[in-house]
């Protein structure tokens, strides 16, 4: 009973393969929104650039957005949950 190269070759490729897929999946980071607690002035309507700057710059969080808070947009920062 001999087994040809061509079948190794193939079991090599599919193992290969199946080793290059699984480790490409990344495993997806929450993130939590929370009202910036340093942010006391009003966010300006469609520049959210202050706001991401100062939840980066200031509070360490991964990104910031002008988002609605009721009745006026406020500044939420993103950190991991």
């Amino acid at each position: 009973m001999t087994s040809s190269p061509c079948k190794f070759y193939t079991i090599f490729l599919f193992l290969s393969f199946a080793l290059l897929l699984f480790s490409t999946l990344e495993v997806q980071a929450s993130i939590c929104p929370r009202l910036s607690a340093t942010w006391n002035k009003p966010c300006p309507h469609r520049d959210t650039f202050k706001c991401e700057n100062h939840c980066i710059d200031k509070e360490h969080a991964y990104i910031g957005s002008c988002q609605p808070n009721g009745v006026d947009l406020a500044c939420f920062c993103y950190f991991a949950c």
